[in-house]
């Protein structure tokens, strides 16, 4: 199966998409990585959550213009819809996906 493209995976039709850009050095990467597990544990079917190495996958970070990490990107329809970088508590984040899981 052909790997697709940061595009295509941002572009699932009737499912919102959230990309958590992280790096594996970062430590508030890792204290939200628990938070973004049970947000897409809390909204499987209709939420497709997509985590991203900006190391090894710059292209896509550059494109958004990611400048640190973590950053969080929601899309819906390829559409970028809310964005927030940080770490954040849980409820702001649900907040967020909230608004535009149907």
């Amino acid at each position: 199966m052909a790997k697709k493209s940061f595009q295509e995976l941002i572009s699932s039709p009737g499912m919102p998409v959230l990309v958590d850009f992280y790096a594996d050095w970062c430590g508030p990467c890792k204290s939200m990585s628990p938070i973004v597990q049970q947000v897409a544990a809390d909204y499987n079917g209709k939420l497709k959550v997509i985590k991203v190495n900006v190391d090894s996958n710059q292209a896509a970070a550059a494109q958004y213009r990611v400048q640190g990490v973590p950053t969080f990107i929601l899309f819906r329809d390829g559409q970028q819809v809310w964005r927030q970088s940080g770490a954040m508590p849980a409820n702001v984040l649900q907040q967020a996906i909230k608004q535009v899981v149907s």
